[in-house]
């Protein structure tokens, strides 16, 4: 995919909501009727995650990696309302937590992309950082998702919708992949892969380490090597709902979650000795990202 961006803002596609006296962003706290425009009018680069904790983290070092290589010296801005989801600002990025799955990640970008619509920014690219569950390759990889599939491997978010299922496609924008496939550097190995969505950490990612297991090692192990094959490099759980809502209102998606493990050789996660290095990497990755881009006039106004 690739999506022209000049001057484009983030789109609405229902006509119901101009019948609202007012739209509620309740789980994050805004209305259309705050003075949303000067609060985020400027935003270019939302990023999102699923840990709080990892997201503020995100934030403060995205303030040092500014202020060291730009001098681009903006405060952290803490908008965040409650305890659902946390959300802070720097310049014309956010740094935000989605929580853990679709249906909470789902609920956070849909109102953020009426909080942008309403701010009306323009030119938005979200990217979705984390940690994930790697498929033949090393763990510290970060995966550059290609392709976000369901886990019959095909490009499909699939929501149920007045008791009929819809599909919608998915897909990542090449240009923003490319970009930071560019950035890696020889200190972050990285992979451009596709990505499987699964519907829980357990038993729809093939796991033997559930509470609850009906299928074989070796029905397991066919399976993944099936995902191998289809191109498939890591899972994690909201990259097909996460680019698909992206795609319909207009913004740029990209996916870079860092291998904690390789699933072709086991299932247990550890937070051991290499886990808090593994996982600053997808973060740094995007930090020189919003520091390449931040040299755009467009960006800096």
């Amino acid at each position: 995919f690739f999506i022209n961006m000049s001057g484009n803002r983030v789109k609405l596609s229902n006509p119901y909501l101009k019948d609202l006296e007012s739209d509620q962003l309740y789980h994050i706290g805004f209305t259309s009727s705050d003075n949303l425009k000067e609060l985020f009018g400027d935003v270019k680069l939302v990023c999102l995650g699923g840990s709080s904790n990892r997201m503020k983290k995100f934030s403060q070092m995205l303030h040092e990696e500014l202020k060291a290589n730009l001098g681009y010296d903006r405060e952290v801005q803490d908008f965040t309302k409650g305890d659902r989801f946390s959300v802070y600002k720097i310049g014309p990025i956010i740094s935000a937590s989605h929580g853990m799955g679709v249906p909470s990640a789902s609920i956070l970008i849909c109102e953020l992309i009426k909080l942008l619509y309403y701010a009306e920014a323009t030119d938005v690219t979200f990217i979705r950082v984390g940690t994930s569950g790697g498929l033949g390759i090393d763990p510290g990889t970060v995966v550059v998702t290609k392709r976000a599939v369901n886990h019959n491997f095909i490009p499909a978010y699939e929501v149920p919708i007045l008791g009929k299922t819809e599909s919608f496609e998915t897909g990542t924008d090449e240009e923003v992949a490319k970009e930071l496939l560019s950035l890696a550097g020889e200190d972050i190995p990285v992979f451009y892969g596709d990505t499987i969505c699964g519907n829980d950490f357990y038993e729809a990612q093939a796991r033997l380490d559930g509470p609850f297991c009906n299928y074989t090692h070796e029905q397991k192990m066919k399976y993944l090597k099936d995902a191998y094959d289809a191109g498939v490099r890591n899972f994690e759980m909201e990259c097909t709902a996460f680019t698909s809502l992206c795609l319909r209102a207009g913004i740029r998606p990209a996916v870079v979650c860092v291998a904690l493990l390789n699933r072709l050789k086991g299932d247990q996660v550890s937070k051991g000795e290499f886990y808090h290095l593994y996982e600053k990497r997808p973060l740094a990755l995007v930090a020189r990202y919003a520091c390449k881009k931040l040299k755009d006039s467009a960006w800096a106004k």
